[in-house]
């Protein structure tokens, strides 16, 4: 992962606010890759329900960003994309049913309320009106995705779940596209931030789940 890290940090837009602000840079995340074994079965069922949440409806993120970019550059990338995440929701739903239920970590527990919270900001994200900002967040979430795909995979072999090969784009065509689309400073404006309101909540995520297994190891 932190080769992989590298190499996105290289990339332009994007892909490159992916390798410098997302999933990777979170401490649990960095905790996860050193030793996924200290991972609880309690653990392991929060970020598989929690990612559900986030991103296991449809319509998501990136089929949001679909219906709002008309740019020929960008059609290819978002069938693929669309396709793509179509089969990780499926892979998201199997991971939470076999991981088993969540259990509240304190009398008011209000993660699940939180999530659904960071899911209709994502909704209103790419759904934006402003040029570019939608298709930004989508290239943000396939690029983070890459990352959070090597925890997910580990998920599934420790739950028993099969994990076929994504076939969302690679970061390297994401990155091109990015390219494409920044045409102009405004344009490259909302593309990054789009990029970085996803990845915001991205990180705000696995922050959320890092207390919810801290909660869990103080009691």
């Amino acid at each position: 992962m932190l080769v992989q890290n590298a190499q996105m940090a290289t990339q332009p837009g994007s892909a490159r606010h992916a390798g410098t602000y997302g999933s990777n840079t979170a401490p649990y995340v960095q905790l996860i890759a050193e030793d996924f074994s200290t991972l609880s079965g309690a653990d392991v069922a929060d970020i598989a329900h929690f990612m559900c949440v986030l991103h296991g409806r449809h319509p998501g993120v990136i089929d949001h960003a679909a219906t709002k970019t008309v740019d020929d550059a960008a059609r290819e990338w978002l069938i693929q994309a669309t396709d793509g995440f179509a089969a990780e929701r499926a892979f998201l739903t199997k991971l939470t049913v076999a991981a088993g239920p969540i259990s509240g970590v304190s009398l008011d527990d209000h993660s699940n309320t939180a999530v659904h919270d960071q899911r209709k900001a994502l909704e209103m994200l790419s759904q934006s009106d402003r040029s570019g900002c939608a298709i930004g967040a989508a290239i943000a979430l396939v690029a983070d995705w890459h990352f959070i795909r090597n925890i997910l995979e580990r998920i599934a072999l420790r739950v028993g779940v099969e994990a076929r090969a994504s076939i969302l784009p690679s970061v390297d065509k994401t990155s091109v596209l990015n390219s494409r689309l920044a045409e102009t400073p405004a344009l490259e404006r909302a593309l990054n931030f789009g990029a970085e309101q996803l990845l915001n909540q991205h990180r705000g995520l696995w922050q959320l789940l890092e207390a919810r297994r801290n909660m869990r190891l103080s009691r």
